[in-house]
């Protein structure tokens, strides 16, 4: 039996199991060659296509360009029914390929003439069309999609669509209309223009942030900063009508320009904590919303840590009963060192925190982006963890299967399905809270483990036996979860600004590491208990509790 026969053979085994998702898993991980031929294949046949056609599908999603290539020739394929087409145009739509403009007109035309996808000849498109124009990058879809802007069904799509497009003719109908829409359509139409770029949208916007009621200010208000490049500071923690009303505040003056920015409020509350406050930040180092998957129904939804705008970590979404996971996704061009590389100075011997060491510090916290910060000096027990099954991401997913029992939708999970995808140091043990048992806590780094200079690490592994407490500087957050509307979870993450040997030294040595962690805290009107779990952190690990 040849290669080629193998792999058709072990395609239809998976299909035919009893868990046919998980056995589809585990042979696409590990990824025979010529299996997005093998399923391509079977597409081709009438009977297999009728009996696998949905495993078959995300199979090919999941199989990167190969089975793009395989997508792009089975769409080309005209002899598909309705079904089969829209569900190869959902799967492409999802990969985000470029689809030839020639192709679409041709899906467009056989969808309404054979009904399929619950079209009227004298209907909106398909939704998933709508999708594919946007990432066709072909200019003649515009005013056709700037038609199904007053249509319900599809304005949302189309208005992203346009503003994948580019198509700035647009700009102002999408703005003009943001009165007539509510919900994840408001905030679809905000996303649009902020991903087209166009500063014509702004007057609109400010118009409509003054009139606009309570709970569409968020969605205005980002796509003003995304497009001005101002970022207000907010009351901290402020939501509701106050939130409303500082945002309507912040933009009241109708003043675009970028203020210079400001460190302000700068107190030390005690050697281990401090707080600050970043007005016009820089945002060199932030978390963003990623831009929204095509097909997709939230306009917002997955976010990253980006530095320079580059995407580092996904983070994933704000939904508080979603599990938390970090991705790494790409390296910086460079590292995210070099902003905290000015305070090096000051990290050799760092013992305590004061206001004017802050204020030292300030064009460096600068860069951050606008918010409300606490600053903690700890000592954390900290091991590096290059094993799945060791990390924390993976044993908080076992502990709640043992904890749920047979039942649980986490038993059997692999170690790597929760790894973050590079070796990272973790807290030794749980911190142990009040309303939430424990906090988990995870630092990953900002630069590839393996470009650490063994002499570098060595030299600080001397240092450290000699007493010395060379300081790492850490951005970091609190994050609050009630996985599933089950599990109570609260994890304390962080990134490396500086200091990557300097950990790879304590850990080694297992000495508690000495950490500048820079926390904001009320992102977005928020309250997420940040406050509650930095306090617990602060309570068990600050390095001079006076």
């Amino acid at each position: 039996m040849g290669d080629q026969d193998t792999v058709r053979v072990r395609l239809r085994a998976a299909l035919c199991a009893d868990d046919p998702w998980t056995a589809l898993y585990v042979l696409n991980s590990d990824r025979p060659g010529g299996l997005a031929e093998a399923v391509e294949e079977l597409y081709r046949s009438d009977a297999d296509r009728a009996a696998f056609r949905p495993y078959l599908v995300r199979l090919l999603r999941g199989l990167g360009e190969t089975g793009d290539e395989a997508l792009l020739r089975l769409l080309a394929e005209p002899v598909f029914a309705a079904d089969d087409r829209q569900d190869l145009l959902r799967a492409a739509v999802a990969r985000e390929l470029r689809l030839p403009a020639d192709l679409l007109r041709t899906y467009g035309e056989q969808t309404r003439a054979s009904g399929g996808s619950g079209a009227r000849a004298d209907g909106p498109p398909a939704p998933e069309l709508v999708d594919a124009m946007g990432l066709s990058g072909d200019p003649s879809f515009a005013p056709g999609l700037g038609a199904l802007l007053g249509i319900p069904a599809t304005r949302g799509r189309a208005a992203l669509a346009l503003g994948r497009l580019g198509a700035r003719d647009w700009t102002a109908p999408i703005a003009g209309r943001l009165s007539e829409v509510t919900g994840l359509e408001h905030t679809a139409f905000a996303v649009a223009l902020e991903l087209m770029g166009d500063a014509a949208a702004v007057p609109h916007l400010l118009r409509w942030l003054a009139e606009s009621g309570e709970e569409r200010v968020y969605d205005v208000h980002h796509a003003l900063v995304r497009l001005t490049g101002r970022d207000p500071l907010l009351p901290e923690r402020a939501s509701g009508a106050a939130y409303a009303a500082a945002v309507r505040a912040a933009w009241a003056d109708g003043r675009t320009e970028r203020a210079p920015m400001a460190v302000r409020d700068l107190v030390a509350e005690s050697g281990a904590w401090a707080r600050f406050s970043v007005d016009g930040g820089a945002g060199r180092i932030r978390v963003a919303f990623d831009p929204p998957s095509p097909g997709s129904s939230w306009p917002r939804w997955d976010r990253s840590l980006t530095i320079d705008g580059k995407p580092l970590y996904r983070v994933g979404s704000f939904c508080d009963t979603c599990e938390l996971g970090l991705t790494l996704l790409d390296w910086p061009d460079d590292a995210a060192r070099w902003i905290a590389a000015r305070m090096r100075g000051r990290l050799a011997g760092l013992d305590r925190l004061d206001a004017a060491l802050l204020a030292e510090w300030s064009p460096v916290l600068g860069e951050l982006e606008t918010g409300h910060y606490r600053a903690l000096l700890l000592d954390l027990p900290l091991e590096r963890v290059t094993e799945p099954a060791r990390s924390w991401w993976y044993r908080r997913a076992a502990a709640r299967a043992e904890e749920d029992g047979d039942d649980s939708a986490y038993d059997g999970d692999r170690p790597e399905d929760h790894w973050p995808g590079v070796s990272h140091f973790q807290l030794t043990e749980p911190v142990p809270g009040g309303r939430v048992p424990f906090t988990y806590g995870a630092v990953l780094p900002s630069q590839p483990p393996e470009a650490l200079d063994p002499a570098t690490v060595a030299r600080h592994a001397a240092a450290i036996a000699a007493g010395e407490r060379p300081a790492a500087v850490v951005l970091g957050w609190i994050d609050d979860r009630y996985v599933e509307a089950r599990h109570e979870e609260r994890w304390l993450v962080g990134a490396v600004l500086d200091g990557h040997h300097r950990l790879a030294a304590y850990a080694a040595a297992g000495v508690p590491a000495r950490v500048l962690l820079l926390a904001r805290v009320g992102a977005d009107g928020g309250t997420d208990g940040g406050l509650e779990g930095l306090a617990e952190v602060a309570a068990a690990y600050g390095c001079c509790r006076d």
